[in-house]
């Protein structure tokens, strides 16, 4: 018995650090903010099955010009834009995205 005692001593050290370790995880999302911010309004997209052969694809268009850095976070949308949720109902099922959809 104190074989066993000794032995589950030895990893007292280990699964404090365990604890620790997934204790400053959950601090640093909730200091950070990720994924505090729940989407303001749905918007739903029905992609219907297709009803002929797909079209062959076009040429490719030229590179847009090189864009403001953005405010950093990953909610944080710019003035003109609310964060939203996009539904897409597909025939392969369902998909929800998390973004900036224009007033």
């Amino acid at each position: 018995m104190s074989r066993i005692i000794s032995f589950a001593k030895s990893f007292w050290p280990l699964a404090a650090a365990l604890v620790f370790a997934g204790g400053d995880g959950f601090f640093v999302t909730q200091a950070l903010g990720l994924g505090s911010q729940q989407p303001t309004q749905t918007v739903t997209v029905d992609i219907p099955t297709g009803t002929g052969a797909q079209g062959p694809a076009g040429p490719a268009g030229p590179p847009g010009p090189k864009g403001d850095p953005g405010s950093p976070g990953a909610e944080s949308c710019p003035t003109g834009y609310t964060f939203s949720a996009v539904v897409f109902n597909s025939p392969g099922g369902q998909r929800t995205i998390a973004t900036c959809l224009k007033n």
